[in-house]
């Protein structure tokens, strides 16, 4: 598919974040899993500096990787360093990971954009990470609001839109 492009994101819990991106338009897929970390096929129990991370497969004619990035500053806290919710650590760090410069610098221009509007009330702490590879998480994180109605999350759209 010549429109197919993907994103990789971390913001918390990926299963909140999961359920909501999976509504947005232009979003075909969604996986959760590991990124940004030491060891090779992570694990749940065993993902040293990897982020819980969500990996988004959208049509370009739909949607832009500056749509899905102001979604994303609208559904998770950018401003708390590795915490959303009750969850804490490195693996709940907000985190971008681009994978050419052109992501990066569309990055660079939306933490502006969010910090600029005060929306979040303090400054983002979102990293920008350099991509390297994603593994996926195990079948049983997969669609996991979907298959546990009621399940926790700290996902919310919480703002408009930032453009």
């Amino acid at each position: 598919m010549p429109n197919l492009k993907t994103a990789y994101l971390a913001g918390g819990c990926f299963w909140g974040l999961e359920e909501l991106f999976r509504k947005e338009p232009g979003v075909l897929d969604t996986e959760v899993g590991y990124t940004g970390g030491q060891n090779e096929n992570p694990t749940y129990q065993n993902h040293p500096g990897h982020a819980e991370a969500l990996k988004i497969d959208y049509d370009t004619e739909k949607t832009s990787f500056k749509k899905l990035l102001d979604f994303f500053f609208r559904v998770h806290n950018p401003t708390t360093l590795n915490r959303q919710g009750n969850d804490r650590g490195t693996s709940y760090r907000s985190a971008i990971f681009y994978q050419n410069e052109e992501e990066k610098k569309t990055a660079q221009e939306m933490i502006e954009v969010v910090n600029k509007s005060g929306k979040w009330g303090q400054p983002v702490v979102t990293t920008l990470e350099k991509y390297n590879k994603f593994y996926i998480g195990e079948d049983y994180h997969q669609d996991y609001l979907q298959k546990h109605i009621n399940g926790y999350t700290c996902h919310a759209i919480r703002h408009e839109s930032f453009l």
